[in-house]
């Protein structure tokens, strides 16, 4: 059973967390090109991605409980946990900041083109980024 939920867990952070990272990563530009209908789409994209991403945190928790021996206590397995939940908010973040930009490219104000949004997007989806980078570490290294 535990070994189900490892695989579980990383296909998650695969098909997910792969995604949502791509598609921040994307949307300052599609913002620059002032193109709202791929923009409106990545906004869709990025909160399936999001919610899938719990799904990443969900089975490793399910997976530290069903291994046992501690592991879940240690300090890496808590960092991570804790950092994973900041990505996750910061994920959402971003979703509002695309909402916010979309509705300000709809509009026929030509001088609303969602600068702050794309300035803040694109700084939180370097920091998110960083954070799976860190994570990423924190599985593999201190074992």
């Amino acid at each position: 059973m535990p070994s189900v939920l490892i695989w579980l867990h990383v296909a998650f952070a695969v098909f997910t967390v792969g995604p949502s990272t791509a598609l921040t990563m994307s949307a300052p530009r599609v913002i620059r090109t002032k193109n709202v209908a791929v923009l409106q789409n990545l906004q869709r994209m990025n909160r399936i991605y999001s919610i899938g991403v719990l799904g990443v945190l969900l089975f490793g928790i399910w997976a530290g409980i069903a291994i046992g021996d501690g592991k879940l206590g240690e300090w890496y397995m808590t960092a991570s946990m804790t950092l994973f939940i900041v990505a996750l908010v910061l994920l959402f973040l971003i979703d509002r900041d695309l909402r916010i930009a979309v509705r300000a490219l709809s509009n026929e104000t030509p001088s609303d083109d969602a600068k702050v949004q794309n300035g803040r997007i694109a700084a939180l989806s370097g920091i998110v980024s960083l954070i799976w980078l860190v994570i990423l570490f924190l599985m593999v290294v201190p074992e």
